[in-house]
């Protein structure tokens, strides 16, 4: 007799929303332009336009990093859940 699958719905847990923040921090950072749509401050002669929007390139990748590694240790604890 064939086993019938039951759909699971997606399951929200706290490490779950952490990561879609990881993930959607930059894109609010980014789209909010009137908060960095200005000169001063300036660092090392670099107006702060510029120099706001490179800070964040550093930002996204370390939040995709630790967003990346938090969703390989929540796979991992669900396979070790679910063969348990």
């Amino acid at each position: 007799m064939p086993e019938e699958h039951e759909t699971k719905r997606p399951t929200v847990t706290p490490v779950r929303v952490v990561i879609g923040l990881c993930l959607f921090a930059p894109f609010v950072a980014m789209l909010w332009v009137s908060s960095y749509a200005r000169v001063e401050p300036t660092f090392i002669g670099i107006p702060f336009f510029y120099w706001y929007q490179m800070l964040w390139v550093v930002i996204s990748t370390a939040l995709t990093m630790i967003a990346y590694v938090l969703w390989q240790r929540d796979q991992r604890a669900r396979k070790k859940g679910a063969s348990a």
